[in-house]
């Protein structure tokens, strides 16, 4: 794995390096010197302290209400730090227990877990489908229960760019369901838990269609689970 230094680390580490585990669409992920927690980093959203202070507000606001959605049992705690990085930009870290052992979904091999494993993991995803279903009636919003992932800064910004369009939709449509979710992690001790709490920041008709387009597919998942459950 790789190791990156900035100053924005210093509040939790000496050397203002830390390991690189990974990424998804805005967010790069490291993880403490001690193993013990995972410190996430929008980099692109650096600006001012006060607009770090209004940043790390909202995202605390939505994970809080995404882990009332879910419940203990599928959540875990996230807190903010505000800190300044090399560039002297005000940046918002949100801290996570690392979850040792813990897999994402994309990386679980179906066909070798037992049977009885296969359908607990079945009832949680149908509970959490079902759980966000229910907020977003409430809400108008949803946890994002899939997520993407990238293995540096520049595939990151490649995916994310206006010429990976047609690659993002394809995933988006087609490729990520939520058997292969890099969002839902499954622990050692049986749990299925999502370590990713953003909200989704475009406009209101984004998030309509987005979320529309969501819930029509939670359809197909219901169908992949039920697969996935037989064997």
């Amino acid at each position: 794995m790789a190791h990156y230094t900035d100053r924005v680390f210093a509040p939790i580490d000496l050397d203002h390096s830390l390991e690189r585990l990974g990424g998804g669409n805005e967010t790069e992920v490291y993880r403490s010197d001690d193993g013990r927690y995972v410190v996430k980093l929008k980099a692109d959203l650096g600006g001012s302290a006060a607009d770090a202070a209004r940043i790390a507000q909202g995202m605390r606001d939505a994970a809080d209400s995404f882990a009332r959605c879910l419940g203990p049992r599928a959540s875990i705690p996230s807190f903010y730090l505000i800190a300044d990085d090399s560039a002297h930009r005000a940046q918002v870290l949100v801290i996570q227990p690392f979850l040792e052992g813990a897999r994402p979904l994309a990386a679980l091999d179906y066909d070798a877990l037992p049977k009885a494993e296969r359908r607990s993991i079945a009832i949680q995803l149908r509970d959490i489908i079902a759980r966000s279903l229910r907020f977003y009636g409430d809400s108008g919003s949803m946890p994002d229960l899939y997520g993407r992932a990238s293995k540096s800064h520049e595939e990151r910004r490649r995916n994310n760019s206006l010429a990976a369009l047609p690659e993002r939709m394809w995933s988006f449509l087609v490729e990520r369901n939520l058997l292969r979710s890099h969002n839902l992690m499954y622990t050692e001790d049986g749990r299925v838990v999502l370590v990713d709490y953003d909200v989704v920041r475009q406009g209101w008709l984004y998030r309509k269609v987005y979320f529309t387009v969501r819930w029509v597919l939670f359809w197909r998942d219901h169908l992949l689970i039920h697969l996935m459950r037989k064997g």
